[in-house]
């Protein structure tokens, strides 16, 4: 029996965290949203450590009151056995973020049903039990999907777009033969849940714990449940001959009994869940963006487990996508163009990701293996040279930041190493030179106002759609070159900095470019905007979007 046609506005495909968070966030914007998740929650998944990244979205979302009834655990950092030798080192939160010291250690079936009973309980059709088998088209633009409930019941949904949400499943990517993957991540995971696993020492022992060894890594999350989620990190290849061979558990077992911390921790510890392997990972799929649909969350890309980005990922994802969903439903001129922003920032955020766990692979040097040194060999000098929007976000980072954690406990490719420290050289050098352009001494006026900044050649002013209230609209971001290949940024900024970029000819000097700004308002206004472009100046010098100060 076939039930009768539906037509909501949005159909979103997959209620984990990516399906849900677009879901809920169109709902609220009174868009009419049908969600059609396979299983029936709770059900199991994998990726149970979240960032700090993702407290805004969850806050957002309204459920942290939910989580903190929930009991999850808190996450306030990690601790690894990576780089140099086998001695566990920790890094924390709070040294990189204020704002934000901590994040959970969550079971993904608790946490991924209250994510969809938020869905729920905002106004979004959540129907479980329901697989999309079917997706429909005419004349190259997604329309709809057709799908089967649990009980055997066929149903179909004409839409005027698509959410794809549906995970590594990934069902518009593969049907529609998007998905890319990525050469150096050619790794599977094996992993389980124990019980009566020993715990870090405090004030470690909610930290998730990171050991490398000759064969890969493991990580281990304690979990308020009082399990323990294991699992193992293995070249594709030579896992899928050890599992055929010895069986999942069995081949867990050997892996295990290779790696000194993580055998004793589990040494008193009984096997309650799985194992489970999960293979295929580390892909792109492009576009991300098509007529009638969007990817997003796993369905659109997936890194590495190494550094907990797939929750995150999702959960921004969800944001971005229900903003360009909003937008597009609009019908109006900004659609186009905020899909190529959308596609642009899910990129560089994947981008970043995926560079610095290939940057934290090939400097690690306590493991001798064919593991490590293929990684090693893969990761070279020359791979990070070229992509300076990596470089200069590690240089702006502390000295015990997340990426630049791994300059201290590992041995980092010669060249990128060389290219932080100039970058950060750079950075310091034009920073004290500033500082000095505008002291004021005897009563003069400071050195920095008759100083003549100069753009670097690639820096511009664009009008481009960016991220505003629940939907995109349009604005203007300085540019740095670039674009969507990875080796440039697109950075949002206020009319009075647009302004500015603008006027900077690499003739006026800057009290001239003042006076310009600042004519027809009166004192206080004039004051505050003079601060505020002294303020912007300075920024843009110690980046390098100001290429130069002449006459300073």
């Amino acid at each position: 029996m076939t039930q009768l046609d539906q037509t909501p506005d949005v159909v979103v495909i997959g209620g984990g965290p990516a399906g849900s968070t677009t879901a809920t966030m169109l709902a609220r914007k009174g868009v009419r949203v049908l969600l059609l998740e396979r299983d029936r929650f709770p059900r199991h998944h994998v990726g149970e450590s979240l960032l700090p990244a993702s407290m805004p979205v969850l806050e957002e979302l309204g459920v942290m009151p939910a989580m903190e009834k929930a009991g999850f655990l808190p996450k306030y950092g990690a601790t690894m056995v990576w780089g140099k030798d086998s001695t566990p080192w920790s890094w924390y939160f709070r040294e990189t973020s204020r704002q934000y010291p901590s994040s959970f250690q969550v079971s993904r079936p608790e946490f991924d049903q209250l994510l969809l009973e938020n869905s729920r309980a905002n106004g979004v059709d959540v129907r479980e039990g329901c697989r999309v088998v079917e997706i429909h088209s005419n004349g190259g633009k997604t329309t709809g999907v057709g799908y089967v409930s649990d009980d055997g019941t066929a149903g179909s949904a004409h839409c005027s777009l698509v959410v794809d949400a549906s995970g590594q499943g990934g069902i518009l990517g593969r049907t529609l033969n998007l998905r890319r993957y990525d050469p150096f991540f050619q790794n599977l995971a094996v992993y389980a849940y124990f019980e009566g696993a020993q715990r870090l020492p405090q004030p470690d022992e909610t930290n998730i714990f990171i050991e490398s060894y000759s064969n890969g890594w493991f990580w281990n999350i304690p979990l308020h449940t009082g399990q323990t989620g294991v699992g193992v990190v293995v070249d594709s290849k030579t896992g899928q001959q050890g599992i055929q061979e010895f069986g999942l558990e069995g081949f867990l077992t050997r892996q295990i009994s290779q790696a000194p911390h993580t055998a004793e921790m589990l040494r008193n510890a009984r096997l309650t869940e799985g194992p489970f392997v999960v293979k295929d990972w580390s892909y792109t799929c492009e576009p991300m963006v098509g007529d009638g649909h969007i990817l997003v969350g796993d369905a659109a890309c997936f890194v590495d487990p190494l550094f907990s980005s797939g929750v995150h990922l999702a959960l921004m994802g969800g944001v971005m996508a229900a903003a360009l969903a909003a937008t597009t439903l609009k019908g109006s001129d900004i659609a186009k163009p905020a899909g190529r922003v959308y596609e642009e920032l899910y990129l560089q955020e994947y981008r970043h990701f995926r560079e610095m766990a290939r940057l934290f692979y090939t400097s690690n040097l306590n493991a001798d293996s064919y593991f490590w040194e293929a990684r090693r060999l893969l990761g070279g000098d020359e791979t990070f040279s070229p992509r300076h929007a990596f470089i200069q976000a590690v240089a702006g980072q502390p000295p015990r930041g997340y990426e630049r954690v791994v300059l201290e406990q590992g041995q980092a490719p010669e060249g990128f190493s060389h290219s932080v420290k100039a970058v950060e050289d750079e950075r310091a050098f034009r920073r004290a030179k500033l500082e000095a352009a505008l002291d004021q001494t005897d009563g003069k006026e400071p050195a920095i106002y008759q100083a003549v900044p100069c753009l670097s050649p690639e820096v511009s002013i664009e009008r481009q759609p960016v991220l505003g209230e629940g939907e995109f609209v349009w604005g203007q971001v300085i540019t740095s070159g670039g674009g969507s290949s990875g080796n440039g940024q697109s950075t949002p900024c206020s009319p009075l900095v647009a302004m500015l970029v603008s006027q900077i000819d690499g003739v006026t000097p800057v009290a001239d470019l003042l006076a310009g700004l600042v004519q027809g308002r009166d004192e206080n206004q004039a004051a505050q905007i003079a601060q505020s472009v002294l303020t912007a100046l300075q920024i843009l010098y110690v980046d390098g979007s100001i290429e130069e100060m002449k006459g300073l």
